[in-house]
């Protein structure tokens, strides 16, 4: 275990470097969005529209959360809309799912496949609201709070749940 200073967008490098359980601090640009937003996002994949958007996810973080005037904090990652749209992510560029709860086994076997990682955040809105530097709505402005965002963060504390096809949240022996 390891507590580290991170900035995204990730190399690859840094990525293979994480661990289970490893403590880290992410700085740089990351993206925000949620239940509502994360299938329309997909779907901007799907038809190679994510450009038109001004959206460049390579090496990115998406935070599972909207972005409200009371701050952020996670939300469940593995509800459905969220943990359904992950392999379409990761595979678009997304290095790291930023979250809360435990996801399914194929999932984390999927972000070994493309170096990436999920890392769990506590819920504790003020703390993270003050890291926050900048907030832009990139996409679905009429999603008010649920809308994607792009955030640059300082220091956001996180703990890396899944990296190497292996989760925080593994029985002993699985």
């Amino acid at each position: 275990m390891e507590f580290r200073n991170i900035t995204a967008p990730f190399t690859d490098e840094v990525l293979k470097s994480l661990k289970v359980g490893d403590i880290v601090n992410v700085s740089g640009t990351i993206f925000a969005g949620r239940d509502a937003v994360l299938p329309k996002i997909v779907k901007l994949i799907e038809n190679n529209e994510l450009g038109e958007k001004g959206i460049d996810l390579q090496g990115g973080v998406i935070f599972h959360t909207a972005v409200s005037p009371a701050g952020v904090g996670p939300t469940s990652s593995n509800k459905l809309e969220i943990e359904g749209t992950m392999p379409q992510l990761t595979k678009a560029g997304i290095r790291m799912h930023l979250g809360k709860g435990e996801l399914k086994k194929e999932t984390v076997e999927m972000f070994k496949e493309y170096n990436a990682v999920f890392a769990v955040i506590a819920p504790v809105t003020a703390l993270l609201n003050s890291k926050v530097l900048e907030k832009k709505c990139l996409a679905f402005p009429e999603l008010g709070m649920e809308a994607f965002y792009e955030l640059k963060v300082d220091q956001f504390p996180c703990i890396i749940a899944a990296a190497g096809g292996h989760s925080i949240f593994e029985k002993e022996g699985e």
